[in-house]
């Protein structure tokens, strides 16, 4: 079973579980989206530099691959306009570093991060279109980690990692209609890994939102009164 699967079953079994136990508001309803922006990990370089060194190796160059593209789909259900309940799978490319060493040799380490999650999401309405959004929750993650070595480097054995931790995030949403809206939100997601990451990844991403069921309300008609009959 792929985890974009898991992530579609949980997110159904939980949110349609918690539905049917709550009463229906007017805000009430589901939704979907999708997100893309840049992910961003801090590579502990000191940890690398001081493993190549226990196997009697200077480090002359470091260079962190610490950008990528990321994304992530996901899908909810707003209970109030202030709470809702999400669940989606996330992306956030290869990141790795790349190192040189005297004597001569070369080690390179590539660290592959997704996931699924489910998130509690607080809403706060400033405006008629304008909201802040508050996250937090839990994120369950693959990281596969692959090395390659030259030279006087020795072989480090490729690794990989599942683990349950927690996430949380900020953002705002703009609301075009009311079924479609966009989002900017900036996330940090704590995952174990293999590489020297500190055990934090950040998304930094923009997507867009969509609402089931909801419809522009139609503009109310004025209607001129009805002459008073003319006295004959």
């Amino acid at each position: 079973m792929t985890l974009a699967t898991t992530a579609l079953r949980l997110s159904l079994l939980t949110m349609g579980a918690m539905a049917s136990s709550l009463a229906i508001a007017d805000d009430s309803g589901w939704y979907v989206g999708g997100s893309l922006g840049q992910s961003r990990a801090k590579i502990d370089d000191a940890r690398i530099i001081g493993s190549l060194a226990r196997a009697g190796l200077t480090t002359t160059s470091l260079k962190d691959d610490d950008r990528k593209l990321g994304y992530k789909v996901f899908g909810g259900y707003q209970f109030t306009k202030y709470f809702a309940v999400e669940s989606g799978y996330f992306d956030m490319g290869k990141l790795g570093f790349n190192a040189t060493t005297s004597p001569p040799g070369t080690f390179s380490g590539e660290l592959k991060l997704k996931g699924i999650n489910l998130d509690t999401v607080g809403t706060l309405p400033l405006t008629d279109k304008f909201s802040a959004l508050g996250r937090i929750g839990v994120n369950f993650s693959d990281v596969k980690s692959t090395f390659s070595n030259t030279g006087s480097v020795g072989t480090f054995p490729n690794q990989s990692k599942r683990a349950t931790n927690y996430k949380f995030g900020l953002g705002v949403q703009y609301d075009f209609t009311p079924s479609l809206g966009m989002r900017v939100e900036a996330e940090r997601y704590r995952i174990n890994d293999a590489i020297g990451n500190t055990g934090d990844i950040d998304l930094l991403s923009a997507g867009l939102v969509y609402r089931f069921g909801k419809t522009t309300a139609p503009v109310p008609v004025a209607y001129a009164p009805a002459a008073a009959p003319k006295n004959r």
